[in-house]
């Protein structure tokens, strides 16, 4: 009589040891900007093969992509990005903006939805301060023109605010957005 019992109990105890070991395991899996970084320092791609280049532009997109849209924005990781996104040939850069730019800016456009007035209001009068500051500026490699690139990044975020932002955050964003074009106008 005691043997279903302990039986019972042992394969419950199986059952929660597994299921603790899978959610352990699936914590311990999602990236963070920390871990994204070590990756980028231990993959360079400045030697590396055509194919090890993807595998590396694959597996930093989908570490990027998993990151919350503040542990993108953290500055330690956009400067590693940046530095490992400049040293990719350009068909390569192409490639991945196409597989980070359309979470990238979706998180960003959830982000702005969630904000109260007051901080979006905040965020939009630092960033317009800032373009009207470097309105009429070169791009930092020196071009007056934008790349292929560059078009594609204004491109996915027009397309991500116009499908994925609130009415209320496209009127408290639209000075931005008429700053942004004054300034690309005077790119082209």
């Amino acid at each position: 009589m005691r043997l279903p019992w302990i039986k019972i109990v042992a394969i419950l105890f199986v059952i929660w040891a597994v299921v603790g070991g899978v959610i352990y395991w699936a914590h311990s899996a999602k990236p963070t900007p920390e871990s994204v970084m070590r990756y980028l320092d231990e993959h360079s791609v400045a030697n590396a093969s055509a194919r090890d280049r993807e595998a590396t532009i694959e597996k930093v997109a989908k570490q990027l992509n998993q990151l919350s849209y503040q542990e993108r924005r953290e500055g330690r990781v956009n400067k590693k990005v940046d530095g490992f996104f400049r040293s990719l040939p350009a068909d390569d850069q192409t490639r991945f903006l196409d597989l980070t730019l359309p979470t990238g800016f979706k998180q960003m456009m959830e982000s702005l939805n969630k904000m109260t007035r007051e901080k979006r209001k905040q965020f939009v009068d630092k960033a317009l301060a800032d373009m009207k500051k470097h309105e009429g500026e070169d791009n930092p490699d020196g071009q007056r023109d934008l790349d292929a690139n560059g078009q594609k990044i204004i491109d996915q975020g027009f397309k991500s605010f116009y499908s994925d932002a609130s009415a209320e955050t496209k009127m408290d964003v639209a000075p931005l957005i008429e700053q942004l074009q004054r300034n690309l106008q005077g790119l082209r």
